[in-house]
């Protein structure tokens, strides 16, 4: 049954919705109009066009009160009709405007009432639910906490959502902060559950304010053996935080995890970190757990940062040349004359490249690699130019020319390892040792070189790179010892290269090293049998017991009960062969099948392959600066300031269970400067 047109005569209807309430009826029949009271648009006010339309436009409308309670409009009902056929409802231009209403989706029956509303969810509105989404939304994503006041993002809201009652900027904050205590909470009891270790990352970070921040990152192995990170910590250091001041800083945030007692390593992003801060963060820590191997693994320093370094030294030594050559770019690219004339010269000469001279980005390296190889191949184009066209004034000499060879054959090593450090979805430990070795050899090679500028250039680079080795060589080896397709000899075929006939002693030092933390293990799984090692860590833990003054008893009953065994974990893993290498090998998978046969030392791998030997990220993997917080994250406060950044990272590694895609990458907040 349709619904029938208002007749001329008949009375009119008394207005029984509350909606009326809100709207003033002008007119009579079919020329009725409603206008709203609030912003005075007009709508349809006819009999046969209901109040539906009326009652969607005033919980849209922006000039409406907040006092107003929109549950009313939302539960007013009227008689039931006997039936309703959407095709015979009308709509004027404002209504369909203001309404877009999809017959499609809307379902009526016998008993529905006309201005009911319509369930399309499968729960009812919950605005402290909506609230919690939102700032969880606002972190994940990274958005500006003020948001929530922008026009826009409150006409999107009232219009996908009229219920939701849009919260301040200062509410928003103390949401996410709510959220991060919340799942704080959540870490906090993971990490302490763990069996093994955890290694810290520690990186510094600054703003354009010079505002300076320092960031903890726990990387682990977790129990499935997947790689894990978690930021733990972004502390924003005031005036009062000097650099001799950071050990206290890390060690207070340590003890704040209650990691102290499960620390395998610190990784610092900075090489050139003083060693004095290291060594007083060894003493601090070691007084409830020593150090293994005398302290060897515990201060990495990151591999890729001190290929940035040397990177930077041969770009200096090679600055006035780089000058000339981003002169002659720019020349060449000034106009199109300019640009025929060289392409012509080029022609000339025979060269057959197609790729186009690019200026680099002075704060990205690799770019500026790219702009040297593709000013390389048109090298002959270049040298005759001068001849062709006068005005140009950056030649460069045939001395200068093979100096800009050299050092774009060394930068192509380096980037090509930069990428291999940055790419890589699961850096395990065991992948840096190879490609840091080839820098080694690399090196010693062109220290060699009969040019002085570039012995020269080769011997500051080599200074820098020694520095870092020292510090990071046996952590590097025990790594790829623990790789199945490698073992000890990976570590012998690179140091019979690297150290020539020394070898053989530096590579007795590894091993030694090898088995003296292996033992270190060996004595902890006997203190997990007679229930004296401290629960969820691979390790033992020193106290003030009594009992800690038989700690040298521990060691005499563990060496001679070798002994009396058939053979260790660690002799029966060495003896046996090596795995074939493979593109796919999974060692993490590897050390998950064969925990069964070596227990003790799949507890050692599970830590060391779990050291980050690196810090960058591929985002910023060439970048010749620091890490800048934007202006948005550094004009909060330090507490907001860390609840968005940890949250915010530990929300995306959940999210990866739905978003493939997304990765362990650099948070996106942060941009890059000199």
């Amino acid at each position: 049954m349709e619904i029938s047109n208002d007749l001329a005569g008949k009375k009119p209807k008394r207005l029984t919705s509350v909606v009326w309430n809100h709207f003033e009826r002008v007119g009579k029949a079919e020329s009725c109009y409603a206008i709203c009271i609030h912003c005075n648009k007009k709508l349809s006010g006819s009999s046969n066009s209901g109040t539906t339309h009326l009652r969607n436009h005033l919980m849209r409308c922006l000039k409406r009160s907040s006092t107003i309670d929109v549950s009313q409009l939302l539960a007013a009902k009227r008689k039931k009709d006997t039936t309703i056929s959407i095709a015979n409802v009308s709509f004027d231009e404002g209504q369909i405007k203001d309404d877009n209403i999809k017959p499609r989706i809307l379902k009526f029956d016998q008993d529905q009432k006309k201005d009911e509303i319509i369930n399309l969810g499968s729960s009812k509105f919950d605005q402290e639910r909506s609230q919690i989404d939102l700032a969880r939304m606002i972190i994940l994503h990274g958005y500006p906490l003020a948001m929530v006041d922008h026009v826009g993002f409150k006409v999107f809201v009232k219009n996908l959502q009229p219920m939701f009652e849009v919260v301040p900027n200062s509410a928003v904050e103390k949401a996410c902060v709510e959220i991060y205590e919340k799942e704080k909470l959540k870490v906090y009891e993971t990490i302490n559950k763990l069996n093994g270790r955890i290694n810290l990352c520690v990186e510094l970070w600054s703003s354009h304010e010079n505002i300076e921040y320092l960031c903890l990152t726990a990387h682990y192995i977790d129990e499935d053996w997947k790689l894990q990170k978690k930021i733990l910590n972004f502390v924003t250091l005031d005036s009062s935080h000097t650099e001799d001041m950071l050990p206290e800083v890390i060690n207070k945030c340590v003890m704040d995890w209650d990691v102290d007692h499960k620390l395998f390593a610190l990784t610092f992003d900075d090489c050139s970190t003083d060693d004095e801060i290291v060594l007083r963060l060894k003493e601090q820590i070691s007084h409830k757990r020593p150090l293994l191997s005398n302290g060897q693994l515990f201060g990495v320093r990151s591999a890729a940062h001190i290929i940035n370094l040397i990177v930077l030294d041969a770009m200096e030594a090679l600055r006035e040349v780089i000058q000339k050559i981003r002169a002659s770019v720019k020349y060449v690219r000034s106009s199109q004359v300019t640009q025929g004339k060289f392409n012509e010269v080029a022609q000339q000469v025979g060269i057959s490249s197609k790729k186009n001279l690019l200026l680099d980005l002075p704060v990205q390296w690799n770019s500026t690699y790219i702009m040297l190889e593709t000013v390389l191949e048109y090298r002959g184009a270049f040298s005759l130019l001068q001849d062709h066209d006068p005005a140009y004034a950056s030649a460069l000499t045939d001395t200068e020319w093979e100096w800009a060879s050299s050092v774009t054959g060394y930068m192509k090593l380096f980037v090509e390892i930069i990428n291999v450090f940055s790419s890589n979805k699961c850096p395990t430990a065991n992948m840096y040792f190879p490609e840091i070795c080839d820098v080694h050899i690399q090196l010693i090679e062109w220290c060699k070189s009969p040019d002085n500028c570039l012995s020269s250039m080769a011997l500051k680079m080599k200074a820098k790179f020694d520095k870092y080795w020292s510090k990071c060589s046996f952590a590097l080896a025990a790594a790829a010892i623990l790789d199945p397709r490698f073992k000890m000899k990976l570590v012998e075929y690179y140091y019979s290269l690297i150290y020539g006939s020394a070898a053989l002693d530096r590579i007795k030092e590894v091993s030694d090293g090898i088995r003296e933390l292996f033992n270190a293990y060996s004595i902890c799984s006997t203190m997990i049998d007679q229930g004296s090692a401290l629960p969820g860590s691979s390790l033992p833990s020193t106290s003030n017991d009594t009992r800690d003054r038989l700690r040298g008893f521990d060691k005499f009953l563990h060496e001679t009960s070798l002994s009396q065994n058939e053979i260790s974990d660690l002799d029966k893993y060495l003896e046996d062969p090596v795995f074939p290498r493979s593109c796919d090998f999974n060692i993490l998978n590897w050390w998950k099948v064969h925990m069964p046969m070596y227990p003790i030392l799949s507890m050692m791998a599970r830590d060391v392959l779990g050291t980050s030997m690196s810090t960058v990220a591929l985002e910023s993997a060439f970048s010749t600066g620091g890490r800048v917080l934007d202006d948005c994250r550094s004009s909060l406060n330090a507490d907001t300031l860390q609840a968005l950044i940890c949250t915010r990272d530990w929300l995306r590694i959940e999210s990866r269970d739905f978003n493939p895609s997304s990765s362990l990458s650099t948070l996106p907040l942060v941009i890059e400067s000199n």
